[in-house]
């Protein structure tokens, strides 16, 4: 009881820690940086171009993907257009570049003014956020207390990628939730309601494909048992995609013009593995990342719900996501909850096992915790030092965050037999 309680203590000084860098030494050093330079400032949320163009299009029959409307998302988003001969003006330029189903998810606040949608989708995120953490301890079956999931809860709101997700309102946060709502219903058989999940997680591509293919492989391996999940996903995109293209006709192609403009005018859409190479070489390692979770997942694929093989499956695949996507932005590290959920709790057995797996351990266990450590350390300078000065460190709690996702993924292969063979998982 001591030990949870102590827990929970220090899941609150961490998430307070937190909290500090970043409403009074990140934010304020950015903004007297803007300031400084020109950026423009506006309401900086990734929800309002979205939300823009689902109003003008159903209120006004304006197609969201044209180049007035992502001009007028920008007067929002940056408080005015961007401006290119600016050479400290941002480079992204806000369009509408997601499905054109989006839009129905975001229907019922088109009549709502933005201010207002803004506060409600921010408790929106909140909810989802926390409860994304208790639908990832179903899908993996542990059995914990009360105590362990407010820990939980509190370390994930309280870490860097929910907090910068929450603060841009960023559509990552719900997309995570769906998918933990969605591997919560494979967990517990419901087939029909994982495939409309999965189906709705698509609003974010990037970050969906992968777990829908290893889903339908997991299908192939039982598909008596497992084909409703193939066709409840294959219907539901069949009636998003058809709805889309009644309201849209044509959508299509104008969304795959607007998302290879989003990786051009971003810097080409890197991923985590570019910027640690090369563009060229990051997408050669890419494609063997993928390749290898196919395969192992593929070998995995008869693994019921229930065993230890289908977790580990889930939890490198949305590793491997993060891994590869063409975006290294923090906030959608959250995907990389149920991996360090899992490798927590085999923690103990990982550390015995080898040098290479002792090794992962201190190195993965000091990348994710950094972060905090770094905020405390900076929370407790601003009350010995000017805030300014302060400020100048306020990149340190991020050095770590390149570092994350592939330190998790090797621990993941590391301990693969581990993890795997253990026949029953514990959360600590």
């Amino acid at each position: 009881m001591a030990k949870r309680l102590y827990m929970l203590v220090a899941a609150l000084v961490m998430a307070l820690s937190m909290w500090i860098w970043v409403q009074h030494i990140a934010i304020p050093h950015q903004q007297s940086e803007s300031a400084a330079l020109g950026i423009p400032r506006g309401n900086l949320s990734d929800l309002y171009p979205r939300w823009l163009g689902a109003r003008e299009l159903l209120l006004h029959n304006r197609d969201p993907y044209r180049a007035d409307i992502t001009g007028e998302a920008q007067t929002g988003y940056y408080g005015r257009p961007i401006d290119p001969s600016r050479p400290n003006d941002p480079k992204d330029q806000q369009a509408f570049a997601y499905p054109m189903y989006v839009v129905f998810i975001l229907a019922p606040t088109v009549h709502l003014p933005f201010a207002v949608v803004q506060k409600i989708f921010l408790w929106l995120l909140v909810i989802a956020t926390a409860g994304s953490i208790l639908l990832w301890i179903e899908a993996l079956g542990w059995r914990v207390s009360l105590t362990v999931k407010l820990s939980w809860i509190i370390l994930v709101l309280g870490s860097f990628p929910a907090m910068q997700g929450l603060k841009l309102q960023q559509l990552t946060l719900l997309v995570a939730f769906v998918l933990a709502a969605c591997m919560r219903a494979v967990a517990r058989r419901h087939f029909v309601s994982a495939g409309i999940l999965l189906a709705l997680a698509t609003i974010k591509p990037q970050l969906a494909l992968l777990p829908a293919v290893w889903l339908c492989l997991w299908v192939i391996g039982s598909w008596r048992e497992r084909q409703r999940l193939f066709w409840s996903l294959a219907a539901s995109m069949s009636i998003l995609f058809a709805a889309s293209e009644w309201l849209l006709p044509g959508w299509l192609g104008e969304f795959r013009a607007a998302s290879a403009a989003y990786y051009q005018y971003t810097g080409g859409g890197r991923s985590v593995l570019d910027v640690l190479l090369t563009p060229m070489a990051g997408r050669i390692v890419a494609v063997f990342v993928v390749g290898a979770c196919l395969v192992l997942v593929w070998r995995l694929r008869q693994a019921g719900v229930d065993t230890a093989s289908f977790r580990w499956s889930l939890s490198v695949v949305m590793t491997t996501t993060l891994v590869v996507i063409p975006m290294f932005a923090p906030y959608n590290q959250v995907l990389l909850i149920p991996a360090i959920m899992q490798l927590v709790c085999s923690i103990r057995l990982l550390a015995l096992k080898n040098r290479l797996s002792r090794f992962l351990v201190a190195a993965t266990s000091v990348a994710v915790m950094w972060p905090w450590l770094s905020a405390i350390l900076l929370a407790a300078a601003l009350v010995l030092l000017p805030a300014p000065v302060v400020q100048h460190a306020w990149t340190v709690p991020l050095y770590t965050s390149l570092a994350i996702p592939i330190l998790v993924y090797a621990l993941l292969l590391v301990g693969r037999n581990m993890i795997v063979d253990q026949a029953r998982t514990k959360l600590i």
